[in-house]
């Protein structure tokens, strides 16, 4: 059975938690999660693709067991995690990487790959989001995200994130099991609740501007390649076809669920070890 490792890395004055897979000197890919999630949601996929690779898969700032911010405004932002991405992979000596993004991850891709240090990623795997967002999806992601739900028992957690996560599509019992156990903090009156700092919504007021950026994703030249939930409210299919004529033009692939394909079936992971074979030549 595969088995992850785990590293805590001193990054611009915080500490970032890192899930590690596969062999050291395997194909660099750094993975990368959403808004209110963690580097753990990846375990499935991540596990599948180290038999090629060495997988990263950080924790942001404020999410899982990476530190939080004491200046949210500031720092829970595209451009701050990018720099917390670029000391990321400059600790781990990645001179290039493949990148895989979902949602807030994919920002952070796209923010690299428009940036001054863009050859840096050899290819880009964009998961269901775009350069634009609508404000209703906003709006209700901020809603959730800002009041975290509190729990006695784990099984109750395991029973909200089926409802509440729905959209990422059918996935095996094992997996929302799973995510369950990595999603949970204790607070100190002995309940659980999710293992995020409400804090990150700061995102969409103090730094609202980066979540359009058709700018930056008209200059990205790294072989790209995007993957939509069809049913997803985050990556509507009039941003998707945009995204398809302009920019990298990357390729497409579809699964039938919403905001985000959760890519936990083994033949999902050999969808995406496809798709990375194809952007990397």
């Amino acid at each position: 059975m595969i088995s992850p490792r785990f590293s805590l890395v001193p990054v611009m004055d915080h500490e970032i938690h890192v899930t590690e897979w596969g062999d050291p000197s395997g194909r660099p890919l750094v993975m990368w999660h959403g808004l209110a999630r963690t580097g753990r949601d990846f375990d499935e996929l991540a596990a599948a693709l180290s038999d090629d690779y060495f997988v990263i898969c950080p924790d942001t700032i404020g999410r899982g067991l990476s530190s939080w911010s004491s200046n949210p405004e500031a720092e829970y932002s595209v451009e701050y995690y990018a720099g917390i991405a670029m000391d990321l992979m400059d600790h781990y000596g990645f001179a290039q990487a493949d990148w895989f993004g979902t949602s807030l991850g994919g920002l952070i891709g796209m923010r690299l790959a428009s940036g001054r240090q863009a050859d840096r990623l050899s290819a880009l795997v964009i998961n269901d989001i775009g350069p634009e967002m609508p404000d209703e999806a906003i709006d209700r992601i901020t809603t959730y995200v800002s009041d975290p739900p509190v729990f006695a028992k784990v099984s109750e957690a395991e029973t909200w994130l089926r409802a509440v996560y729905r959209p990422f599509g059918p996935a095996p019992d094992a997996y929302w099991r799973r995510m369950a156990r990595t999603s949970l903090r204790r607070r100190d009156d002995g309940t659980l609740s999710l293992h995020y700092d409400p804090k990150i919504t700061a995102q969409f007021t103090a730094s609202r501007h980066e979540l359009t950026s058709w700018d930056r994703y008209m200059r990205i030249e790294t072989p790209c390649h995007v993957i939509r939930g069809k049913s997803s409210d985050i990556l509507p299919v009039e941003v998707f076809e945009l995204m398809r004529q302009r920019g990298p033009r990357p390729g497409v692939t579809e699964f039938d669920c919403g905001h985000a394909p959760c890519l936990a079936h083994p033949e999902d992971a050999e969808r995406v070890r496809d798709i990375l074979r194809s952007l990397s030549g």
